[in-house]
């Protein structure tokens, strides 16, 4: 579902607010139908990555769900959690390669003139090693975010979450490096926002 089309439930016309009205023709944005919340869509040179935003309550409950204790799930719910999902769309006959590192890749938060690095997988496992997290958290964990570093062939995905390190509701610019057959790209998609930490009730069935 696009941003040009009204959203149908209440959660999702709240979380609407924080959507650009308009974006480059390379930047898609509106309400993932799966997750009825918003998201960020790169495309071109053969490659496509959505972000779609986790709210808080999710990630409190996913990571609690996996041997966290409360205030390390709650570390992670309030430092702007997205899904992800990283595709090579080249044929599958295409030689292309397409390759990252997410600590290439630079936030720039509203606001601020300074840019800073993502929250990394890295620097979170050191931290639950530092706090004793328990070993089957931190295998769940490394197992639910985006690799670091990957390789796609033609065709190839991935998905995972990852973590900006920034507060909920936080607007921010996000500057992306990849390289596609070795030659080094980037990309700008402007606007993003983190999910707000609202708590919203299931949607009905009916």
């Amino acid at each position: 579902m696009r941003n040009n089309v009204f959203f149908r439930r209440p959660l999702s016309f709240l979380l609407c607010l924080c959507l650009p009205a308009a974006l480059p023709a390379q930047v898609e944005t509106g309400t993932d139908d799966n997750a009825q919340l918003p998201y960020w869509q790169w495309q071109s040179e053969g490659m496509s990555i959505r972000w779609i935003q986790r709210l808080p309550d999710q990630t409190r409950a996913f990571f609690s769900a996996r041997q966290f204790r409360a205030e390390d799930a709650e570390r992670i719910a309030q430092r702007c959690v997205f899904q992800t999902i990283y595709k090579n769309t080249a044929p599958a006959t295409a030689d292309t390669v397409i390759t990252y590192d997410l600590a290439d890749w630079r936030i720039l938060p509203r606001g601020k003139d300074a840019s800073q690095g993502i929250y990394s997988k890295e620097a979170w496992l050191a931290l639950w090693q530092q706090r004793q997290v328990p070993a089957a958290a931190r295998i769940a964990f490394e197992w639910s975010l985006l690799p670091s570093r990957h390789r796609l062939l033609a065709g190839d995905y991935n998905w995972g979450m990852i973590t900006f390190g920034l507060k909920p509701g936080a607007r921010f610019d996000l500057h992306i490096v990849w390289q596609k057959d070795g030659e080094t790209k980037t990309a700008t998609i402007p606007a993003m926002q983190c999910a707000l930490d609202v708590h919203p009730q299931p949607a009905s069935s009916e």
